[in-house]
């Protein structure tokens, strides 16, 4: 995934909640769209959808299909994700990207143990402090983007995402 998007995405769902928007957009993307589905399998955000520049309707929504992307439709398709909200305030509280362009943090299944318990841990690019109750720590891995404790399970490490709570 390009680290530009991630950081974009990671700001755009930050302010989106903050301002307690239902639905909102963001490119359309493959990794765009594998980091909402992992989001999504988290329990972040209510729905997933690709579709044109206008919001789809919720009936479109649960009755159609997703529109493929195809060459002729590539640059106007949009990933619509509906937001979730509890007690009047935001499931999504705070989303933050760890790598960015200028650094990629990578980390070792040892290390990321280590992360999951709670532990502080040290990595190539600094200290990374461990899970906390209720945050989420979003890899992209060689099986996909993945949870950390999925990635645990799976015993695979890989780039850092995004740090969710």
């Amino acid at each position: 995934m390009s680290l530009k998007t991630l950081v974009d995405m990671c700001s755009h769902l930050q302010n989106a909640s903050k301002a307690k928007l239902g639905l909102t957009s963001i490119r359309s993307t493959k990794h765009s769209m594998h980091l909402a589905t992992a989001l999504h399998r988290a329990g972040f955000i209510s729905s997933v959808y690709r579709a044109g520049p206008h919001p789809p309707s919720e009936e479109e929504m649960l009755t159609k299909p997703m529109e493929p992307v195809t060459t002729a439709n590539v640059a106007s398709r949009r990933l619509w994700l509906g937001l979730k909200y509890w007690d009047g305030k935001p499931v999504l509280g705070a989303c933050r990207a760890l790598s960015t362009p200028s650094r990629r943090l990578t980390i070792r299944p040892e290390e990321l143990a280590r992360v999951v318990r709670g532990f502080p841990t040290k990595l190539d690019g600094g200290v990374m402090q461990g899970l906390a109750l209720g945050e989420c720590l979003f890899l992209d891995t060689s099986e996909g983007v993945l949870e950390a404790r999925e990635a645990l399970a799976k015993k695979v490490g890989g780039t850092l995402m995004c740090r969710v709570s």
